[in-house]
């Protein structure tokens, strides 16, 4: 069965949105860190925000050069949980249809590799509460962003995690990985 990682950039006052802020820290040893996440992964879940965000970005970016990774997000299967979005325009984008835990629970089913999620808000926790995530990876980075401190409310947040591994880089980003807790 396929696993469903999560990786979202928070900054140490909760902010996830807009991650520009993490580009000073992004050096080799994240960026070796997020290759070898995309490396594992054939396909990218996403909710439509995330995907619009993606899909207005990516497309822009130099496949050519390897360290842009935009051939791969430009590439790579993706699956989008909307109910509004139809017709998704970027490469290899499909919508889910149906019920989100039954779509992602065929989709977790099938060969493959890892599917990769980022950011954090109501598709990732859904899917959370449902036992369909088997991975959050929560790249920590040392600065105070202000503003919201994520990207949308969630309703019923009562989740336990269980610290599976840190990686502390030199650059003072830490990523802390979390498994579901045993219920």
């Amino acid at each position: 069965m396929r696993k469903i990682i999560c990786s979202t950039y928070i900054s140490l006052d909760g902010v996830i949105e807009d991650p520009a802020w993490t580009m000073p820290y992004f050096d080799d040893e994240a960026s070796a860190f997020a290759g070898e996440q995309t490396d594992s992964a054939d396909a990218l879940l996403m909710g439509r925000r995330t995907y619009e965000g993606f899909a207005a970005a990516w497309p822009n970016q130099d496949e050519s050069d390897p360290s842009t990774g935009a051939a791969y997000f430009n590439n790579v299967k993706k699956y989008v949980a909307s109910t509004t979005l139809t017709g998704p325009e970027w490469k290899n984008s499909e919508v889910l249809q149906g019920d989100l835990v039954e779509a992602v629970t065929r989709l977790k089913a099938q060969e493959g590799r890892d599917i990769l999620m980022y950011g954090y808000g109501t598709v990732t926790h859904t899917l959370v509460k449902a036992g369909l995530v088997d991975e959050v990876r929560f790249w920590i980075t040392p600065v105070f962003v202000g503003g919201p401190s994520i990207s949308s409310p969630l309703d019923d947040v009562a989740t336990t995690l269980t610290l599976a591994g840190t990686k502390v880089m030199k650059s003072g980003v830490i990523i802390a990985t979390y498994t579901p807790a045993a219920q």
